[in-house]
């Protein structure tokens, strides 16, 4: 049951844009993560292959943490996210394409995968750092609530979605992830900010390792983080399942997209900067 408190935060125009546009983006991702793990193995036959999808995936978040930060920081965090999103649904097109003319190679999609974990490595802070500057002052916790609702309803139904796109044809995913991104981006552009973020001209070292500094000096906040970078580390068996869905349970892409949903359907939302398409 929804209170009055967060009826009144959907009736909330610029809210309700980024809602729709965090939900599109996260859509699209985990359609991708169903659409490029199959094609993968289907091209390779390979658990290495798969695995390094995973990698290529991680690595920009990892090598561009501080970068990004800084470039949200510094520029309109709108504008970051709507170049992000035309980036990552430019790369869904180039995906539709090759997979449409059957002309795709593992290298392709490999290079494609690196372009959308770049993209997400800069989405992911501009999304955080928006929120704040859109919603009315004091309903900034109701609001982050809903909002990782809207996600986590994202990240059920679009491994699904995406399976099931892909048993018809293996463009289909893709094309509903340029849908989708594109949708976002315009959405993104609608948005209008309660008020204005701080924008810093320049930044020195000590101000790109403060987010470090304030880590290390909360013990709370290090132990948390610290417990779910391992679960990051250790956790990424799922891109290992479409062998379990192709040659164990002698499944299609379908069967997949199912597995990858499941464990949403009862979960927390457990999302980690950098691990989208987890």
């Amino acid at each position: 049951m929804i209170s009055a408190d967060s009826s009144s935060l959907l009736r909330h125009r610029s809210f309700l844009l980024f809602l729709l546009t965090r939900s599109f983006s996260r859509f699209s991702s985990q359609v991708a993560a169903v659409a490029i793990g199959w094609q993968i193995y289907d091209l390779t036959g390979s658990a290495f292959d798969l695995g390094m999808v995973g990698l290529v995936q991680f690595l920009p978040t990892a090598l561009l943490v501080f970068v990004a930060g800084h470039a949200v920081d510094r520029y309109e965090r709108k504008r970051v996210l709507q170049i992000c999103q035309l980036a990552q649904a430019l790369t869904a097109l180039f995906l539709a394409w090759g997979a449409y003319w059957d002309s795709l190679t593992a290298l392709q999609i490999f290079i494609a995968t690196g372009v959308l974990g770049t993209a997400t490595a800069f989405e992911s802070p501009a999304v955080a750092a928006l929120l704040p500057l859109i919603v009315p002052q004091g309903t900034l916790q109701r609001a982050t609530a809903l909002s990782s609702g809207s996600a986590q309803i994202a990240t059920i139904t679009g491994p699904a979605l995406g399976g099931l796109a892909y048993a018809v044809a293996p463009s289909m995913p893709y094309g509903m992830m340029v849908l989708f991104w594109l949708s976002g981006a315009i959405l993104t552009g609608a948005i209008r900010l309660a008020q204005s973020a701080v924008v810093r001209d320049s930044a020195t070292p000590a101000d790109l390792f403060a987010g470090v500094r304030f880590v290390r000096n909360n013990p709370a906040i290090l132990g948390t983080i610290s417990l779910d970078l391992f679960a990051v580390l250790l956790g990424g068996a799922t891109a290992l399942l479409p062998i379990y869905a192709r040659d164990i349970l002698q499944t299609g892409p379908w069967g997949l997209g199912i597995l990858r949903a499941a464990p949403a359907v009862g979960a927390r939302d457990d999302r980690r900067p950098g691990a989208p398409y987890d």
